[in-house]
């Protein structure tokens, strides 16, 4: 069925609503919306197939030729013209943090700051209008390019806050700057030992620079107020805003807090979050999630059932683990933020309970030992069956580690640009012989492995062009590309669009609903301005979002 000509084909209500195709009939007499006028990729065929499609309570009707489409739509269907852009299956984020790209828009935002004396600057400004017992906090630097080629450190901040507390976060999320009042603030002196699964960074002297890293990150907790109920509420709506603005009609939603369950569900039923949602709760909340099974709202794009462990830190902040020493700090080999005893335990009740797994792990200890407690948790449990637990991240692999996801049936939950940007730094940390088994995207697909793609955001800015950008052709987004980002392991145009539609769904255990265009399916679309899969690939990145389309509804479309 690839011709762009063949027959329209419409299924019954029965079909909408998600049961077994029955035999064609009459559409429905509710009105019919048709897209039409652009190139539409359904995802089943590699080049663009078909020329419309019909939609209606919120599913797909039918795939074919417009002629034919319109025709069988009914009487006054409704045309939506794409004007020559490009029509996909709907984009899903397969890794991000709702909560934190809402709170990213609504405080101090660092992730365009180009060095320390910037940063520096911004926090004095801040500090000017902080309130008394008031703490200034922002997210998203990164020492990448600064000039200084160093992080910041307490002394850098100290001259323009005072006596108010800062605390910075890196963009990765696993470490962060403070100044002295902080550390005071904290108890965090000389003598403060490291916490398990964290480290403070010292001087020579011993001193804390104010650069924590993971769980020492926990010990400034009680300067990091909670949001307030109306905060969240304002950065998920603010979230859901911003990404469906570039492009994404899902996300699945990482190391969700199980009491924000109930305020996400709500604002998606209210239609205040259009975004499909697809939670992984923080271990926190595994026993309910045990108990009442895999949740799933009214209106049935907020899912839960998912769980979101970490084994260990990030590659940037050098909490990463890896087998052998940082190439650049041969006295730290990472962190690991988990043992196989929580480990067992915690996979054990998962298992028991249906509930999906998804771990996050970096370096390639890291990975190995994800790799190796899975194994010997499916091997305890031997007549579980179509689990598809995730490993997030999977960052820097030992090759012999490679074939394994697939003889596993694990699930590579990577995300592209992190490749661009920490190819920047990852040869100094991890020298060369380690560069073969970083980002192996092609490695990974050639092995079998299924490799959900998504963005990270708030750690990374989270548009999906960039994204696919960075998986096709793995350069800068400047161009650059050195033999030590081993351009080889790029994929090509079709892997990329799996990596974002299809794959996401069955990570995700959707694919029967979203993931290609196939009459039945939910009608979710996402449309750019150009045909990222034929244009020069660094037109992609001058492409734009035109519209985003879930269960039908246009939830976003470009003004301009």
């Amino acid at each position: 069925m690839s011709s762009p000509l063949r027959l329209a084909v419409f299924f019954s209500a029965a079909t909408l609503l998600g049961c077994a195709p029955q035999e064609p009939e009459a559409p429905p007499t509710q009105r019919v919306t048709v897209f039409t006028g652009g190139p539409i990729y359904t995802g089943v065929d590699e080049a663009p197939s078909a020329q419309a499609v019909a939609v209606a309570k919120g599913a797909i009707l039918a795939v074919g030729s417009r002629e034919l489409v319109i025709a069988g739509a009914g009487d006054n269907p409704q045309i939506i013209d794409l004007k020559g852009a490009a029509l996909y299956p709907g984009f899903t984020d397969s890794h991000a943090h709702m909560l934190g790209i809402g709170m990213r828009e609504l405080t101090l935002n660092l992730e365009d700051v180009g060095s320390i004396a910037e940063l520096v600057s911004i926090v004095a400004a801040n500090v000017q209008h902080a309130g008394e017992n008031e703490t200034v906090t922002g997210r998203g630097w990164i020492e990448t390019g600064w000039p200084e080629e160093r992080m910041p450190t307490r002394d850098d901040l100290d001259p323009v806050s005072g006596a108010t507390p800062v605390v910075l976060i890196r963009a990765d999320g696993h470490a962060m700057v403070v100044n002295s009042a902080a550390l005071e603030a904290a108890g965090i002196d000389a003598n403060t030992p490291d916490p398990a699964g964290g480290r403070i960074e010292r001087d020579a002297t011993g001193r804390a620079t104010g650069i924590l890293v993971d769980s020492a990150m926990g010990l400034l907790g009680t300067l990091i107020a909670e949001p307030t109920q109306e905060r969240k509420r304002a950065a998920y709506e603010k979230a859901s805003a911003v990404y469906t603005g570039y492009g994404w009609s899902g996300l699945h939603n990482m190391s969700v807090d199980p009491i924000n369950l109930d305020m996400m569900e709500t604002l998606s039923e209210d239609g205040t979050v259009a975004l499909r949602v697809y939670n992984s709760i923080d271990k926190s909340g595994l026993d309910d999630l045990a108990a009442s099974g895999a949740r799933r709202n009214d209106n049935g794009r907020v899912i839960t059932r998912a769980m979101k462990l970490y084994v260990d830190g990030a590659l940037g902040s050098r909490g990463a683990s890896l087998s052998e020493p940082y190439a650049d700090r041969p006295d730290t080999s990472g962190l690991l933020l988990m043992d196989e005893d929580e480990a067992t335990a915690l996979f054990d009740k998962a298992i028991g309970a249906g509930v999906q797994v998804a771990t996050h792990a970096i370096g390639d200890r890291g990975n190995k030992l994800v790799l190796d407690w899975y194994e010997d948790a499916f091997a305890r449990h031997p007549d579980a069956d179509d689990m598809r637990w995730r490993v997030e991240h999977a960052q820097i692999l030992h090759l012999e580690d490679i074939p394994r996801f697939a003889d596993l049936g694990v699930i590579a939950s990577m995300q592209p640009s992190h490749a661009i940007g920490d190819l920047f730094f990852a040869p100094d940390r991890l020298g060369p012989d380690r560069l073969d088994g970083a980002y192996a995207w092609r490695a990974l697909i050639d092995a079998g492995v299924v490799i959900a793609a998504g963005s990270d955001a708030p750690v990374e800015r989270g548009d999906p062009l960039i994204e696919f950008y960075a998986a096709v052709a793995r350069r800068g987004l400047d161009g650059t590309q050195t033999d030590d980002w081993r351009p080889a392991q790029a994929v090509t145009r079709a892997e990329a669009l799996k990596m974002f539609t299809l794959w996401p769904a069955y990570a995700s255990f959707q694919e029967h609903e979203l993931g290609t265009i196939e009459p039945g399916k939910r009608a979710d679309f996402t449309v750019f301005s150009k045909d990222i899969m034929s244009i020069p690939e660094e037109e992609i990145l001058t492409a734009k979002p035109v519209m985003t389309v879930i269960d039908g509804e246009i939830v976003f479309r470009d003004k301009s």
